[in-house]
């Protein structure tokens, strides 16, 4: 997770075998993107908001933070301009906070099912935050949940799903997020260390 890190600090450590960087925000992708430049995988780790759509589809290379139908339809209408299939995770909040985005448990088969169906969008998971807590342990009956629908939706074998991805677990749980099932850790101050600030 690259979030507030210069473009040297990203080239230091693709150079040490990072193959893969997240982004929460858009426009600050795009400040960097140029000045990468090499050939890894760009995640959009942040919430997405439709106006920002079109610019996001053009560089992602995958969407983690897909939680309605709405912004799903924006993200085919993008992708399908530029003749692109994007791949998305649909973000779940498993927890109920009303403070975080993501679809509700309930409506997750559902609204994966209604994504399946567009054209130009790929669905490969799942993704979660978990609620924030000195003790990562208290995190685990969030990650087994989302494991738990994960394996539940495999299982339906849903038309055009290639549910390959669990995204869970940040710097401070990642290790309990991978005990219980995830495949994608967004790990940022594990390996920059505490995150520069920006000033306003």
């Amino acid at each position: 997770v690259t979030k507030n890190q210069s473009p040297a600090a990203i080239l230091e450590a693709i150079d040490a075998g990072i193959m893969a960087i997240g982004e929460n925000r858009v426009q600050e992708a795009i400040s960097k993107f140029s000045d990468i430049n090499r050939s890894i995988e760009w995640h959009l780790i942040g919430h997405l908001q439709t106006n920002k759509v079109k610019q996001a589809v053009r560089m992602f290379d995958l969407i983690h933070s897909v939680d309605s139908e709405k912004l799903a339809l924006e993200i085919n209408r993008a992708a399908g301009k530029i003749g692109k299939r994007q791949c998305v995770l649909l973000e779940v909040n498993i927890s109920g906070e009303e403070t975080k985005f993501g679809v509700p448990r309930q409506q997750v088969i559902s609204l994966t099912k209604i994504i399946c169906q567009m054209d130009f969008i790929q669905f490969c998971g799942l993704m979660t935050i978990a609620p924030l807590n000195a003790d990562p342990e208290n995190a685990r009956p969030v990650f087994r949940e989302l494991y738990n629908l994960y394996t539940e939706l495999q299982v339906l074998h849903i038309p055009n799903a290639n549910i390959q991805w669990l995204s869970m677990g940040m710097t401070n749980d990642y290790q309990v997020a991978i005990e219980e099932g995830s495949n994608l850790v967004r790990i940022g101050a594990g390996i920059f260390g505490p995150r520069p600030q920006i000033k306003k």
